[in-house]
């Protein structure tokens, strides 16, 4: 949804939560928490969502990484058998989420009970009818709730990677994120954002059916090239808990 007053024939709780917002001074709309619309009709967003909720009362991970299809589909591959779960990482990522699912999804039980020492965040690409402006408010939005709601994580926000074959204005949109992203979020506390766009590009221009199958979603060599940086940030932060700190100074 563009900048503006929402336009709604009749009430939703998506146009409600956005007025509510709104009326609070808030007029980034991918700034505001709402769940997704079951389109299909079987319930599958908010089934995945109560999942991830039974996984916080059963699961104590170090490592949660919270986002769209990046993250979900991260979870098929072999990297991340290797890499990520013997780091007792949960992933909570669900296809076609924007900046507003995943607050939502935040606000209503997925950061409660347990206590992770690291959290990436990966979302964004889906917000098409934001501005680039938008969506990083709407990504630094997510991370100031985790602030207050996860004080003692380290977030990691993975930059917006470029999409399309060719060059578009989508590709443009995400740079500008990035762009705007390394700008904001060294004014907020216990986040850094990783850049993980390992050359996808090509001098002239195009995106390769081997690193990206669909030109946006990636395949198992790609996330390998991006998930190795990552990897090394995260078991930098682990490293650095508070309890390793005062025991480096004793």
């Amino acid at each position: 949804m563009a900048l503006g007053m929402p336009c709604c024939a009749a009430p939703s709780s998506f146009c409600s939560s956005l007025w509510n917002k709104m009326s609070h001074g808030d007029s980034n709309p991918a700034a505001v928490p709402h769940a997704a619309d079951d389109i299909q009709g079987d319930d599958r967003w908010m089934s995945q969502h109560n999942r991830f909720v039974s996984d916080c009362k059963d699961k104590e991970p170090d490592v949660l990484f919270v986002g769209d299809s990046m993250v979900q589909l991260l979870q098929q591959y072999e990297i991340w058998r290797e890499l990520f779960s013997p780091l007792h990482a949960l992933n909570f990522g669900i296809g076609g989420d924007t900046t507003g699912h995943v607050l939502w999804r935040l606000k209503n039980g997925e950061l409660e009970n347990i206590k992770p020492k690291v959290i990436v965040v990966w979302v964004g690409t889906n917000n098409y009818g934001n501005t680039a402006e938008e969506v990083a408010g709407g990504i630094e939005a997510i991370v100031r709730l985790i602030n207050t709601q996860q004080p003692q994580a380290k977030v990691i926000v993975l930059g917006l990677l470029p999409r399309g074959e060719k060059p578009n204005p989508l590709r443009q949109k995400n740079a500008k994120v990035n762009h705007l992203l390394k700008a904001s979020l060294p004014k907020l506390p216990n986040v850094q954002l990783l850049d993980v766009d390992a050359g996808f590009v090509h001098s002239d221009g195009t995106i390769s059916y081997h690193d990206m199958f669909d030109f946006l979603h990636l395949t198992g060599g790609a996330y390998a090239k991006i998930c190795k940086p990552l990897h090394e940030l995260i078991m930098q932060l682990l490293e650095e808990t508070p309890e390793e700190k005062r025991a480096a100074l004793a």
